[in-house]
């Protein structure tokens, strides 16, 4: 099988050192073991998108010597795609309506479980779609943190499908669409790893493979916080790729030495050669209440 990694960013601003980090982390993960890199737009939530920040992530991954092996594809061109995947899943009854309000979940402890509704239906809006999640202990392998144990009940709970505005969640565009671009493996950074099981189980239900997963270090500001573009973490310096591009590399274990390559992609086609240090993530940030 061919190894086909991808990077997903989200136009809700520019990129950031940290999405560097997880962009070049899944880059040099395919092209050490002779396989794809793709890019794909995560622009399936309208009220988030920055007017142009797609078109600027993706001249700025070209600057940074990141080109995808295909066009890059935009999730919001792929609407009846994820159409066909909530029927199926509805028709199967792995997903539920549901139409209880942040405050009647914080009543519950902040988690939805049990696989029904709190509240009556109502008429005045349309329901959100939540994955009716079973009582059961997952075990997933994640190839920088090793085996990961999950109450899915108690841990994830029955989290939301598809929003009252009627748009996809994340879990659900994303399974679908690592499965039809032939995705053998997701690398990303460690906050994301609380959404490895929702993904693992919708992966089950729609007949999907699970590609291999592996969760990079989170870089933080000043301030031991994230690096996001909600921080509002500062733009990476397109004139300036190669220092930003360094400081990735270094993080991800590539002992480069004063004299490496000024050209970006000198330099990344070096750290292509180097032998990695191990470098273990930090500890990924609890799953949020849905």
């Amino acid at each position: 099988m061919t190894v086909c990694g991808r990077f997903a960013p989200t136009p809700s601003g520019e990129l950031h050192l940290g999405s560097l980090l997880a962009a070049v982390g899944s880059w040099l993960s395919a092209r050490r073991q002779g396989g794809r890199w793709l890019v794909r737009i995560d622009d399936i939530d309208p009220p988030r998108e920055v007017a142009g920040a797609s078109q600027r992530i993706l001249a700025s991954l070209q600057r940074f010597g990141l080109a995808s092996d295909a066009p890059a594809v935009f999730q919001s061109s792929r609407l009846a795609a994820y159409q066909q995947a909530f029927e199926q899943l509805r028709e199967a009854q792995h997903i539920f309506p549901c139409w209880c309000s942040r405050q009647a979940l914080a009543d519950q402890g902040g988690l939805h479980r049990d696989g029904y509704c709190l509240q009556k239906p109502r008429t005045d809006r349309p329901p959100a779609w939540r994955a009716r999640v079973p009582a059961e202990i997952l075990r997933f392998h994640d190839r920088r943190l090793g085996w990961q144990t999950v109450d899915l009940r108690q841990e994830i709970g029955d989290f939301v499908v598809r929003r009252v505005e009627g748009l996809d969640s994340y879990q659900l565009a994303t399974v679908v669409d690592d499965a039809w671009q032939g995705v053998t493996e997701v690398v990303r950074g460690a906050d994301l790893l609380s959404s490895t099981p929702r993904q693992w189980l919708l992966q089950r239900w729609l007949g999907l493979p699970h590609p291999a997963y592996e969760h990079l270090p989170i870089l933080l500001d000043a301030e031991g916080r994230k690096l996001s573009k909600s921080s509002m973490a500062p733009a990476l310096d397109d004139l300036d790729p190669v220092t930003s591009l360094r400081r990735c590399l270094r993080e991800l274990g590539s002992a480069l030495d004063d004299d490496a390559p000024s050209d970006v992609h000198q330099l990344l086609d070096r750290a292509l050669d180097m032998r990695p240090v191990d470098v273990r993530a930090q500890p990924a940030a609890k799953p949020e209440p849905h």
